[in-house]
């Protein structure tokens, strides 16, 4: 069983990618998705990181939270551009 803290920052190291504030702020202005992309099937995630996005929120793990604020996040653009 995972004990791992729910976390962005654990969430990108899970991913294993970099996970330092400055990093994820990075990360996430750089790889915008638009609204009708799942952040599961973004094109920058590798295969197992593809899986596990899709296994943690698919199941509503402890994960299924961060990984709905990733999402969010990774889409922050595209509701902005959309509310006008």
């Amino acid at each position: 069983m995972d004990t791992t803290p729910s976390s962005m920052t654990n969430l990108f190291l899970q991913l294993g990618l970099p996970a330092g504030k400055d990093e994820i702020a990075a990360f996430l202005r750089a790889h915008q998705l638009p609204e009708d992309v799942r952040v599961s099937e973004a094109p920058f995630w590798n295969d197992g990181q593809r899986q596990f996005l899709r296994e943690e929120w698919g199941e509503d793990a402890d994960w299924a939270i961060v990984v709905d604020a990733l999402n969010e996040a990774l889409h922050a653009d595209a509701i902005a551009a959309r509310a006008g």
